[in-house]
């Protein structure tokens, strides 16, 4: 019998916060070193499961699978291709980057933090993995409860109004799915003459629907109700309003995994699950979906250049970067695909550094806000040279893993929609200028009369957080330099997409 490593993966953290929990809550720095260790367990299988993955074969590998539910034919069924592995890699780097980032922030209630953090884990693996929807479903909403905690227990001020709008824009998007899964695995069992054998295995469905099964009329129903809820999570314009206050509330880990993985739930589902089981109504629905994309780069750019505070541009940046993915999806053109895959990767490196870099800044100053922060590099070269190179991969200066991926949607989607393409070079340019201006404004000049009179606690960056943010730089380096390491492992998945996508060529 084969070892069982997507489990492995998978529930290590649960076992992690199992540990946690019994551990007693006076020995915080036990707790974290704990909490430490079970993220980089699951970070080391991650790596060991892409060292051992087939680059180039077609289909899900490492496969799991056994009965759960068998009255209603539902699985625990696990499987792995090139952009769930590529996913999961992405977790669990950023939890456990995360975690040592909470090691000096996060001093009460530290046990319940790091259980949640755990916990966190779980579902978020989980989501890349499932292949049963049900089982999707049920890992789907796990995602919700521990960043519900970690937000409304260990944010900001705000944090209750942040924390409930998070909430009720989940939970609205939750209800959608759950009437979309069981809308569609009801309609296979009447398609299979009332067996359920099957009828939420996503592999069934999706030969299910490419036969035809799927009624037009149905397809855009439940394509809708699928789409509400992963762009509520992406987020997409106009349903993105909860992230620039979920953001600024949460902690600064909190922020790393929201924006870092978070955000890329919502893509994931779109890739995996929407266009592949209702083609017909993902066409149907595909330029209205572009057009949205577009406005989200637009108006995220825009809203960016007048944000006074360090966190909220970074947030409303990133409802611009977003949106390229969308547009790389619905364009339905492998290059395209490849660059938004590769854009979900790169926002959640590049972003989840800016976010650690604010906290830093955060956790000296309790403050965020531009107009203060004036001549930071007099005081601190070490973090603005660091701060300098992160906000020059997010504006995607060549050479780093921002601009590759941008730059494959922008191709792929040329020879569909010229004007929409130009459209977003004009912005990737406006990007750089929002991203630039706050830089000069934060590390260049005198030193601020705010910053002066903090005085000793002005200190640069520590060995903790070099620690955290190095790992970030470096892939953001080699993935800059050698983007056919990932994309190698996007073409079969590009191509699988595309054809149940009823593309031709790509």
């Amino acid at each position: 019998m084969s070892l069982p490593i997507l489990s492995l993966i998978t529930f290590t953290p649960l076992v992690g916060a199992l540990v946690v929990a019994v551990l007693p809550s006076n020995h915080p720095d036990l707790i974290r070193r704990t909490a430490l260790f079970f993220a980089l367990a699951a970070w080391t299988m991650s790596l060991g499961l892409l060292g051992a993955y087939a680059f180039g074969q077609t289909g899900f590998q490492f496969n799991e699978a056994t009965d759960w539910i068998p009255t209603f034919g539902i699985q625990y069924k696990l499987g792995v291709d090139g952009l769930s592995v590529l996913m999961v890699v992405l977790t669990t780097t950023l939890t456990w980057i995360s975690v040592l980032a909470s090691f000096g922030p996060i001093k009460d209630r530290v046990k319940g933090y790091m259980i949640s953090f755990l916990v966190l884990e779980v579902g978020m693996i989980g989501v890349f993995l499932a292949l049963d929807l049900f089982l999707f479903y049920i890992f789907w909403e796990i995602v919700l409860v521990p960043m519900y905690l970690i937000i409304g227990i260990w944010g900001g001020a705000n944090r209750i109004y942040a924390t409930m709008k998070f909430v009720l824009y989940t939970l609205v998007g939750s209800l959608l799915m759950l009437i979309a899964i069981l809308a569609t695995a009801y309609a296979y069992q009447v398609g299979h003459g009332g067996s359920w054998v099957g009828a939420f295995d996503f592999q069934q469905l999706q030969r299910f629907a490419a036969s035809g099964q799927f009624g037009d009329a149905f397809q855009n129903l439940a394509f809708l109700a699928l789409f509400l809820a992963f762009a509520i999570k992406v987020p997409m314009f106009p349903f993105h309003t909860w992230l620039p206050d979920a953001h600024t509330e949460a902690p600064t880990a909190g922020s790393v995994i929201l924006a870092g993985v978070l955000l890329k739930l919502g893509a994931y589902g779109l890739i995996r699950f929407a266009v592949p089981l209702y083609p017909h109504a993902a066409h149907t629905f595909a330029y209205p979906i572009i057009a949205l994309s577009v406005v989200a780069i637009v108006y995220g750019a825009i809203v960016s250049i007048v944000q006074p505070d360090l966190k909220r541009l970074v947030a409303y940046s990133s409802v611009s970067h977003m949106g390229f993915v969308t547009l790389g999806i619905f364009v339905f053109s492998a290059t395209a695909l490849q660059g938004a895959i590769l854009q979900m990767i790169n926002h959640g490196l590049i972003t989840g550094g800016l976010f650690l870099l604010v906290g830093v800044i955060y956790e000296r100053t309790h403050d965020r806000t531009i107009a203060k922060m004036g001549g930071v590099g007099a005081a601190m070269p070490i973090y603005a040279t660091v701060f300098g190179f992160f906000i020059l991969a997010s504006a995607g200066l060549p050479g780093l893993s921002g601009f590759v991926g941008e730059f494959l949607v922008f191709v792929g989607s040329f020879g569909v929609a010229p004007i929409i393409s130009v459209a977003t070079i004009i912005v990737m340019v406006l990007a750089a200028t929002y991203l630039l201006w706050m830089f000069q404004r934060v590390a260049f000049g005198t030193l601020s009369d705010f910053l002066k009179g903090l005085g000793g606690h002005l200190t640069d960056l520590n060995r903790t957080e070099m620690a955290t943010l190095l790992p970030l730089a470096v892939l953001i380096v080699v993935l800059g330099l050698f983007p056919s390491l990932v994309l190698d492992l996007l073409r079969a998945p590009a191509q699988a997409f595309l054809a149940a996508a009823g593309v031709v060529g790509g």
